[in-house]
């Protein structure tokens, strides 16, 4: 039981770099689309004849793609604090490693919900937009019409992805106490003896 333990340890760790890895490669295509799309007609004002309505959303959604990409960033480095406190590979965890396994689960829900939340937000505003007019205008001149929610739609399987990881991390931490509880019981029975 004790190898099976640490393989999962190893394992979740490795998960956790993993996800908050695609969570960082994730913001960086989130606006793709949209770029292609809409970034030419958010600028039109509303009095130009070739305005699209609802293409303001590119210009809307780039605070949040910049939070969504420094986040990123922050989740790669509270993951890769795991790996400077040993959390992979400890035989015995420590204050540091309660406390690091701590912070990254607390980080991963919150940021977790708090982009899903947006991004669902965002979602509901670009099928708000005028895609007839945007298609006249877009072959008019000639910029890349796209419908697609793929980038809005890929968030729940990211954050699926990095929640599941979250989980894995409590289910190894648990077994991880489970296994030093009943280590020290045994050393304590042979103290004993």
């Amino acid at each position: 039981m004790y190898k099976k333990q640490m393989t999962l340890q190893r394992i979740t760790c490795y998960l956790l770099i993993a996800a908050a890895v695609l969570v960082f490669v994730y913001s960086l295509g989130f606006a793709t689309d949209l770029y292609d799309s809409l970034s030419f007609f958010a600028n039109f004002k509303e009095t130009h004849r070739n305005y699209v309505e609802g293409a303001k959303l590119y210009l809307d959604i780039q605070p949040f793609n910049t939070e969504l990409t420094v986040t990123g960033i922050v989740l790669i480095l509270s993951a890769l604090s795991l790996f400077i406190f040993r959390t992979n590979e400890r035989r015995k965890y420590y204050i540091a490693n309660y406390i690091t396994i701590g912070v990254n689960t607390v980080l991963n829900v919150l940021v977790s919900f708090w982009s899903l939340t947006n991004v669902l937000e965002y979602r509901k505003q670009f099928k708000a937009v005028d895609f007839e007019k945007l298609k006249v205008v877009a072959e008019k001149y000639d910029v890349h019409y796209t419908e697609s929610t793929f980038w809005f739609d890929a968030s729940y399987v990211v954050f699926g992805i990095l929640l599941a990881a979250t989980v894995l991390s409590l289910i190894n931490l648990a077994l991880k106490v489970i296994m030093m509880n009943s280590e020290r019981k045994l050393i304590n029975k042979g103290k004993e003896a």
